[in-house]
């Protein structure tokens, strides 16, 4: 069963601290001993409800974790709320996540969690979130391409994961990016290094939208399920 898969490839995911630069650190919550036990308990009620087949899906792939959502649920773009309000899956997590409102309008849009989820599987570039210590003193939100050192120091794990992803998926030739700007950027830049993919779709990111076109979401729905649409069909 895929869930299996799904569960099995989270739950190998691991990157030492020691590849880290200074000031930055891994957010691993398929490992943290303080959220573990619920991540899993999710994990497993969510891959369950949505992947309890063998059917191929089309990839996604995000960026990386965010600590308000899947740095926290270990979903990809997958906050409390939509958690509880639209996978009907109760926890007492309580996280909102920008992302994760645009992208289950989307869910919704889409038909549902289960028609959405029967055809897709959300993933990311890099599936470990990051932290880095600013200057005030502060843990905030750490992309892979943030930091030319990071990025260099995580090439290979990335690889190995986008690989894994593409298998998940049934073998996908084709992988839409969410993120036009430097997500798109440095995939095309690793996947020209590694061969994993023949094509990437890129579309703008699900927080972009929120933060800076919120009054055009109803616009970017509908882009959005037309070009999910449009490569459903090359992505599987």
């Amino acid at each position: 069963m895929l869930y299996k898969d799904i569960l099995s490839f989270y739950e190998q995911l691991n990157l030492s601290e020691g590849l880290m630069p200074k000031r930055v650190k891994i957010m691993n919550p398929y490992q943290d001993p303080e959220t573990k036990d619920e991540v899993w308990r999710l994990l497993k009620l969510f891959h369950e409800k949505y992947f309890k087949d063998e059917q191929p899906r089309g990839l996604i792939l995000g960026i990386n974790p965010g600590r308000k959502g899947a740095g926290l649920t270990g979903i990809p773009f997958t906050d409390s709320p939509a958690l509880k309000e639209v996978c009907k899956i109760d926890t007492d997590m309580d996280t909102r996540e920008t992302s994760s409102e645009f992208v289950y309008k989307l869910v919704q849009s889409y038909g549902g969690p289960e028609k959405f989820y029967g055809d897709w599987f959300i993933g990311a570039a890099c599936p470990l979130g990051f932290l880095h210590l600013n200057e005030r003193g502060n843990w905030v939100n750490w992309n892979y391409y943030d930091q030319e050192e990071l990025y260099e120091a995580l090439k290979p794990f990335m690889i190995e994961q986008l690989k894994k992803q593409q298998a998940l998926c049934g073998g996908v030739k084709t992988a839409l990016v969410w993120g036009t700007g430097k997500n798109l950027k440095y995939l095309k830049k690793l996947n020209k290094e590694a061969g994993i993919f023949e094509s990437l779709i890129p579309l703008e990111h699900p927080r972009f939208v929120m933060q800076y076109r919120r009054k055009r979401v109803d616009e970017y729905l509908a882009k959005f399920n037309e070009v999910l649409a449009a490569h459903l069909s090359k992505a599987s």
